[in-house]
């Protein structure tokens, strides 16, 4: 029996973005969401929507679920991308298996909070300067403020950072190196990355067809907009202090 993600024949239409057979007559991929029909490239500045299209074509391969919590693992550490890019177009393309993916996501960003609180709480002196340099959002008068958002409160920082646009990385590393009681940093972590990563493929499984194309149409724009989000995170972060 012939599924919607078998390849087809060179007379047949294929997305550019994930390869899987299209109507050619359609503005978008029922599938992923990209744009169909012929369009100027990328231009090769835009590389916040480079990295985008690079982490969402992972959807559409084999390891697309490795994937998945790699790239969820390594972003509670030092990866600058949301895991959330890669669970939205998963969940498109398999809807029963929503549960699974967001389970999954929520996992492999627990596992990478421990990591980086363990970085923080064993090897903050060796790695610092490293993060300071190459991770982005990661600086010393950050480092500064999320201490003593921790010492005014707690654990409930790990629960907001790991909710919204606040960078999740830098208060868990930030919470290892304050030496923040472990299993409450554990509890706020799986709470919050739960609640978000189940929304977020809850609401792809119900709306994702609709959702995909405007994101993909719209996408410097929102780009923009969690750029602000996040700006506003670390604004928030110095003024809470």
């Amino acid at each position: 029996m012939t599924t919607s993600r078998e390849y087809v024949s060179a007379a047949q239409a294929l997305c550019p973005r994930c390869r899987l057979s299209v109507d050619p007559t359609r503005a978008c991929c029922d599938h992923c969401g990209a744009r169909l029909g012929p369009g100027a490239p990328t231009p090769w500045w835009h590389l916040h929507r480079r990295l985008y299209d690079w982490t969402l074509a992972w959807a559409y391969r084999p390891s697309a679920t490795l994937a998945l919590c790699l790239i969820s693992l390594t972003e509670s550490i030092i990866f600058p991308v949301p895991p959330d890019v890669l669970l939205a177009p998963l969940t498109l393309g398999t809807p029963r298996k929503w549960i699974r993916y967001a389970g999954l996501c929520t996992l492999a960003s627990v596992l990478g909070a421990v990591a980086a609180y363990a970085i923080g709480a064993g090897a903050w002196e060796l790695v610092d300067d490293f993060f300071f340099r190459y991770v982005p959002g990661f600086t010393p008068r950050i480092y500064q403020d999320a201490s003593r958002l921790y010492d005014r409160w707690n654990f409930w920082v790990v629960f907001t950072a790991g909710f919204t646009p606040l960078p999740f990385k830098v208060f868990n590393v930030v919470g290892g190196a304050c030496r923040v009681n472990l299993w409450g940093f554990l509890a706020a972590a799986v709470v919050s990355r739960a609640a978000r990563f189940f929304l977020v493929a809850g609401l792809m499984r119900l709306y994702g067809p609709r959702v995909t194309p405007f994101i993909d149409r719209y996408f410097n724009w929102l780009a923009l907009l969690f750029t602000m989000l996040l700006i506003g995170g670390f604004i928030a972060i110095k003024y809470a202090t």
